[in-house]
């Protein structure tokens, strides 16, 4: 049955859909998510024409020995990543392996085959080489997506923005996949907004960016996962990043949002009644789907305590 309207225009409640979700699978007391009435505001501190631009993402780099990883991969702890990392960018030069099997992107609606739709590092080459940025930072930055708050505000934030401030960057763009991205990266975009950087969170998750406070939200309607725009469009991806650049440039108040007019699907908006959704899943697979998620947490934190193993000696 189609759709309606209605449907079809609103934006997915992740907040309440996750509540939900986790409920059902048999979890304890819901997550509490980051929230600040306080948001602070940056402006450019120089036209956008002579800025220079960070990307700031939550994926991860590729890592041949830590398996499936590819287009439509099911989700895979191993290939997390728990320290920031970072790795050139610039006007030139190769893209990045940058994957996302590791974070809960819609995976029945979107395969993660275009490294183009979560990192846009190509469209923003683009917009230098067309003058509408000074130039794209020497380096990008991996954020961690990270359920601590305390962590991403005292650890890896405040990483991120030394590291941004040492490459002399003057806006920044962070690309959100995951609910938890979305809140990891807001609470990012608050740290560099206050050391004098001004910022724009790309996201497919609007109400848990709002939520946790944003200083600047692109919103675009899509599967999480494609928050700088359709998979293997660069059209879309340009105009998607030229409607977060115009954002940093014009935004004057916090939580200044705006919503991208592209839509995933027009007549068809099964992707939001489907995702975490337990009114369309059987016990049989509400029962698997928790099986999965307690192998996958194990992973992790074998390899949480692997790495932190690793940093120690």
């Amino acid at each position: 049955m189609p759709t309606t309207a209605t449907q079809a225009d609103a934006p997915l409640p992740y907040l309440q859909r996750i509540h939900d979700y986790y409920l059902a699978l048999g979890y304890g007391a819901p997550y509490v998510w980051a929230s600040f009435a306080d948001v602070p505001l940056q402006r450019l501190s120089r036209p956008l024409a002579q800025s220079r631009v960070v990307l700031i993402t939550t994926a991860a780099p590729y890592q041949p020995a830590a398996g499936d990883q590819g287009p439509g991969a099911p989700y895979n702890a191993l290939a997390k990543f728990y320290r920031v990392y970072s790795d050139a960018a610039g006007n030139t030069g190769p893209l990045p392996d940058l994957r996302i099997a590791h974070v809960a992107i819609d995976r029945q609606h979107t395969r993660a085959d275009d490294l183009g739709s979560y990192f846009p590092l190509a469209a923003l080459r683009r917009a230098a080489s067309a003058g509408r940025i000074g130039s794209v930072a020497p380096r990008f930055h991996g954020a961690p997506t990270n359920r601590s708050q305390r962590a991403t505000l005292e650890q890896d934030g405040p990483e991120i923005v030394a590291r941004c401030i040492a490459d002399a960057a003057d806006a920044a763009i962070l690309v959100a996949n995951c609910p938890v991205c979305h809140q990891s990266l807001a609470l990012l975009a608050r740290l560099l907004e206050a050391a004098g950087i001004a910022s724009v969170v790309m996201g497919c998750a609007r109400d848990i960016a709002l939520h946790v406070g944003v200083p600047r939200l692109l919103f675009s309607d899509f599967p999480l996962g494609n928050a700088a725009g359709r998979p293997n469009d660069p059209a879309s991806q340009d105009a998607t990043l030229a409607l977060a650049l115009d954002l940093l440039d014009r935004a004057e108040a916090p939580r200044s949002t705006w919503t991208s007019p592209q839509r995933w699907h027009p007549d068809n908006a099964d992707w939001k009644l489907d995702y975490c959704n337990i009114a369309r899943l059987s016990p049989a697979e509400i029962a698997r789907r928790r099986a999965e998620f307690d192998a996958g947490k194990s992973q992790a934190q074998a390899l949480l305590r692997v790495q932190v193993q690793v940093q120690a000696s």
